[in-house]
């Protein structure tokens, strides 16, 4: 195709995996139950913490968040991408491309700047238990879960609102959504801003809060080194490694797709990171915070009707 075609672009065709029916089969049957495991178990976790009363404490009310977010940002993507497993012709509008563009990247930057609040909220916990109360009252963990989700807001939607793309011509994304990276590649205006906007804002919302977290953590480690109690070290490693493994596997897939460089031998290394990213995290979340935390055991036994012991 000729790069210089001036046609306006009104629709795109997200290739995925298209070209391989019988992998996308198999593809839409994982796909469906990662989708409906991530939206039941975050559900579950969002009635648990409304429902126990022991669970109305600052930690679970940021992993409210966290849970109520992973639906969104499951749903703003993978039943766009399930119906287009389905269709000859997977096609999306102009319109809910960039939507979903922009659904997408929000919604991935409220869950960085969460993950470093929790850091901050385990941080208090542990090196400062006496004061804890006091220090997260229920206002200030209020601001903190506002102030992340309008932070993100700034710093993704009105940038990416001020900064309009213009395409012409190529209208087939290799991709399973519409993902930044692969609709920036279809973009024929001057992308020098937006690039120079993408660094800034990878290091305000991925490289500036992973490193408040690490810092967090080694505070959290100190700490821990300090308790004299084989078993408050114990309970202390359990209450923060749930929230260290979602880290993990939050940043390490980010971080991976958007501060590494971008070649035309990343593309389908993006497809598949872009993949596990949206997959992956908001779907192992209920079963590491509940496989890892009695608390959260305690009160689904005690939703079923059975006498907790703890």
């Amino acid at each position: 195709m000729d790069g210089r075609n001036d046609t306006a672009v009104t629709y795109f065709i997200l290739l995925g995996l298209s070209e391989y029916p019988r992998a996308q089969a198999i593809f839409f049957c994982l796909l469906l139950v990662s989708y409906l495991t991530t939206v039941l178990g975050n559900s579950l976790i969002l009635f648990l913490i409304h429902y126990d009363s022991r669970l109305h404490t600052p930690m679970y009310f940021f992993l409210s968040n966290l849970s109520f977010l992973d639906i969104c940002y499951t749903s703003s993507s993978l039943p766009q991408v399930l119906v287009n497993c389905l269709v000859r012709i997977p096609a999306i509008s102009l319109g809910q491309c960039l939507a979903q563009m922009c659904a997408g990247l929000y919604l991935g930057v409220v869950e960085c700047l969460l993950l470093a609040v929790m850091a901050y909220d385990r941080c208090v916990a542990i090196g400062d238990p006496l004061r804890y109360p006091v220090r997260m009252s229920a206002q200030l963990c209020a601001q903190l879960a506002v102030a992340s989700w309008v932070s993100a807001f700034l710093l993704t939607v009105i940038p990416t609102l001020t900064t309009p793309l213009e395409f012409c011509g190529h209208h087939i994304i290799n991709h399973f959504s519409c993902e930044l990276l692969a609709v920036l590649k279809l973009a024929c205006n001057d992308l020098r801003l937006n690039e120079l906007f993408m660094m800034a804002s990878s290091s305000l919302t991925l490289l500036a809060p992973f490193a408040f977290i690490l810092a967090s953590y080694g505070r959290i480690l100190r700490a821990v080194l300090k308790m004299r109690s084989a078993e408050g070290r114990k309970k202390a490693f359990s209450t923060c490694s749930s929230h260290l493994t979602v880290v993990i596997l939050s940043y390490g897939t980010a971080i991976s797709m958007y501060m590494m460089p971008q070649d035309k031998a990343s593309r389908d290394r993006d497809k598949i990171i872009s993949i596990l990213y949206g997959v992956l995290p908001p779907m192992l979340n209920p079963l590491i915070y509940s496989l890892r935390n009695k608390d959260v055991k305690g009160a689904l036994k005690k939703l079923m009707g059975k006498k907790d012991v703890s």
